[in-house]
């Protein structure tokens, strides 16, 4: 991954984290995760930024798919998953729930993003599917999934 593709990815996820600290600035923290992605759906609608909210998609194995499913809380401009939290702390738990939809759905860009604290936390990654592999915005390697 080079740094002019992370800087590309930068310039798309702009707008979307402009719109998280908007709806985030409205609602202030300590309210139920569904209500900020309510507010947020209605602040990227505002905004024109296209969306899909609660993308389900199934897993495969062995290039089957599986009866379970998945809800993305949001995919917008078909390749940035929105994972809204309002929690006390983001956990390597919630990060690997994101890293694992990333690789799964082949979706480039992931936003953790946490509401309940003073200020909205935003922790921003991207997938290269080539290398298989979850990387920081400055480009350090945090998860190499194999296979």
């Amino acid at each position: 991954m080079t740094d002019t593709n992370i800087e590309k990815f930068k310039q798309f996820m702009y707008p979307i984290v402009g719109a998280i600290y908007e709806v985030h600035k409205e609602l202030g923290p300590g309210l139920n995760e569904y209500v900020y992605q309510e507010g947020l759906a209605m602040q990227l609608e505002e905004d024109h930024i296209s969306f899909e909210k609660e993308r389900e998609f199934t897993p495969q194995y062995h290039e089957r798919t599986m009866t379970a499913k998945y809800r993305l809380d949001f995919v917008c401009l078909d390749s940035i998953i929105i994972e809204c939290k309002a929690v006390e702390q983001l956990t390597i738990t919630h990060r690997a729930q994101l890293f694992n939809y990333m690789r799964l759905t082949k979706l480039p860009i992931g936003l953790l993003v946490n509401f309940s604290q003073k200020s909205a936390t935003i922790e921003r990654y991207i997938y290269n599917q080539t290398t298989n592999e979850i990387l920081s915005m400055d480009g350090t390697i945090l998860t190499r999934f194999t296979k």
